[in-house]
């Protein structure tokens, strides 16, 4: 009986993955089609805002390391926090999803942009500027989002039919998930404040056109 409880457990959470997953790659889609829906003003007002900062990682006047830690790591915790406070409550659950498709949005649409200012050689930017951090962001937050979500559907569960015992225990779960994602979204702070800018500073000659160095680390 357990053996069964068990794997319909473990099946009903990695369908729950896949759907947050497809569901925050339908988002990067998304977001990488919206750049169409802009208004030439608008286009041309990020595109300026783009080049304005690669100049500024080509000057080396980019703020980087101990300057944006905090900031980021806080940026980071702060998506966590609200996945964690929306899961608390039955209500929240489709918030938690939508934060998902506004997670691949982000994505998309920062990839989309520099595709289309840069053509390839902003693909390969995206891989310096973009992807870094959120190989470990995006994983992350999925995690907690399908935490988030378990939850919830549990405390509707024990609200409803009121056969799933007291709370206490899955509360204690669901918070030790969120605290384990918190590390790894620091750690994924520190790789946008300390890694990113060096790939950077690299790839930023590839899309002005002039000859890339990699700095030592």
């Amino acid at each position: 009986m357990r053996t069964s409880a068990l794997q319909t457990s473990v099946k009903d959470r990695l369908s729950l993955y896949v759907f947050v997953f497809v569901l925050f790659v339908v988002g990067v889609v998304f977001g990488a089609l919206m750049i169409n829906a802009l208004t030439l003003d608008q286009q041309q007002d990020l595109s300026d805002d783009i080049r304005q900062f690669i100049l500024h990682i080509q000057n080396g006047t980019m703020a980087q390391g101990g300057e944006t830690f905090a900031d980021r790591a806080w940026f980071q915790a702060k998506w966590l926090l609200l996945v964690w406070v929306l899961g608390l409550t039955v209500v929240g659950m489709p918030f938690v999803l939508a934060l998902d498709f506004l997670k691949g949005v982000l994505v998309g649409f920062a990839i989309g942009m520099l595709v289309r200012e840069f053509a390839w050689k902003g693909l390969a930017f995206s891989l310096a500027s973009v992807a870094p951090v959120n190989l470990i962001a995006v994983p992350a937050f999925l995690i907690a989002s399908v935490s988030a979500v378990t939850f919830a559907v549990h405390v509707a569960k024990s609200r409803l039919f009121g056969r799933f015992g007291p709370l206490g225990r899955p509360l204690l779960a669901y918070t030790a998930t969120a605290a384990v994602m918190l590390v790894l979204l620091i750690a994924a702070a520190l790789v946008e404040s300390y890694v990113t800018p060096i790939l950077l500073r690299w790839a930023a000659p590839l899309v002005a056109g002039l000859p890339a160095e990699l700095e030592s680390f």
